[in-house]
């Protein structure tokens, strides 16, 4: 056994022991290599990488794989490893919501459906869930509530503000691309996106990035969104390191040309950030 195969069981560990056995056991006959692969890159190589805390790279899996919406089995193992390594369902359920704006609401749908799975297992196990009664149903009171318009406020100019926050001219730049063409659909961004969802307190604005950088990173079909969300990032305190991180992440759950176009993008916003 060699470091790197042996390092990768220690993080494997850490996530999930039992559903990560499972997967590597179910491989052993048609390709133990390919399990191998899984233990030393995926965990020995990338999950020994410090530069993003561990309850921040389960999330950002949890939103790509959410995104992708085909690999519930993975998806599930990492529900459970976000658990396992501090998140809170509350979190976990604020990251899918989240990507019904970026990947669309069936994929949220049915990500939603698993972690309703994975915490019904956990309380049939014994595993301490916070927020599930006696009945193994979620209390209403621990769901995540959405913010209150602030009164005087449209949901409009509420989501407007939460967007300036992450860029001071986009609302701007959207109105103006779609004045001609589809006002509905910059207005319908700006409310559902923003006042709806980004404005939801159980998550942090850092998070909320980092699950969208993720997710459009795995996507690959929305480079200029990608831009825009590295920019909104860094503009709201994300280091360079971290995205960076985030890319590297996205080779073991959305392939190499993904992360490489991911950090060609993050490579052009701050070479246009070195220009300016």
């Amino acid at each position: 056994m060699n470091q790197r195969y042996e390092t990768g069981l220690k993080h494997l560990k850490e996530i999930d022991q039992e559903a990560g056995e499972k997967v590597l056991d179910s491989l052993q006959e048609v390709s133990p290599d390919l399990a191998n692969y899984i233990i030393e890159y995926a965990f020995g190589d990338v999950y020994n990488r410090s530069e993003l805390a561990l309850k921040s790279k389960e999330l950002v899996v949890v939103a790509a794989l959410t995104a992708l919406g085909n690999a519930e089995p993975q998806l599930k193992v990492h529900i459970h490893g976000a658990l396992n390594v501090g998140c809170n369902w509350i979190e976990i359920q604020e990251v899918i919501l989240q990507m019904s704006a970026y990947s669309g609401f069936p994929s949220a749908i049915n990500a939603m459906l698993a972690l309703k799975e994975v915490l019904a297992d956990r309380r049939l196990e014994g595993k301490n869930v916070e927020g599930i009664n006696a009945e193994g149903k979620e209390n209403e009171a621990s769901w995540a509530q959405p913010s209150s318009v602030p009164q005087g406020l449209t949901r409009y100019e509420w989501g407007a503000k939460h967007l300036t926050r992450l860029n001071p001219n986009q609302v701007n730049a959207l109105e103006e691309t779609f004045q001609n063409i589809s006002p509905d659909l910059a207005r319908l961004v700006i409310e559902y996106g923003f006042a709806d969802v980004f404005s939801r307190p159980a998550l942090d604005a850092k998070h909320r990035e980092m699950a969208t950088i993720a997710a459009l990173t795995a996507l690959g079909t929305a480079s200029s969104q990608l831009i825009f969300h590295i920019k909104a990032g860094l503009n709201i305190g994300l280091s360079q390191a971290e995205i960076r991180e985030i890319m590297i992440l996205m080779s073991v759950y959305s392939g190499f040309p993904s992360a490489i176009n991911g950090t060609l993008a993050l490579k052009e916003v701050l070479n246009d950030q070195s220009t300016d």
